[in-house]
């Protein structure tokens, strides 16, 4: 038994699942998908399931009007964020940054590019870069 368990904590383990809203769930698939490579699990009538490096993403529309909001930012990591940016470029994505550096840590700089989804959400690249 962890630490927390045995206090009384939660003792959550990881992330099942973050919720995206989109208003167009097949043009949100097509982005998510096709866009950024990622895996298309399954689809359930108004819904999508994509998976994020074992993490799953659920494309959903809004369920009430309090949740019609952009989603909280992704920051989705990449090995290469020059070459990922130049891809959403190429793929006519509306970037909201350039890759810049925002951190310099001891052996590595911290990398972001900010973008928006079919949605308007926005979202990131990030990614560590070993000096």
């Amino acid at each position: 038994m962890t630490t927390s368990a045995a206090s009384g904590g939660i003792a959550i383990t990881q992330i099942g699942q973050i919720a995206i809203n989109v208003h167009d769930t097949s043009r949100a698939v097509e982005f998510y998908r096709d866009t950024l490579g990622l895996k298309l699990l399954f689809t359930a009538g108004h819904l999508a399931f994509l998976d994020c490096g074992g993490v799953r993403l659920m494309l959903t529309p809004p369920e009430q009007p309090q949740f019609d909001h952009p989603a909280s930012i992704l920051y989705f990591k990449v090995a290469d964020i020059q070459a990922a940016h130049a891809r959403l470029v190429e793929r006519n994505v509306k970037t909201e940054s350039q890759p810049h550096v925002v951190a310099r840590m001891p052996d590595h700089d911290l990398w972001l590019a900010e973008f928006r989804d079919s949605e308007g959400n926005i979202m990131a690249f990030m990614s560590e870069v070993r000096r």
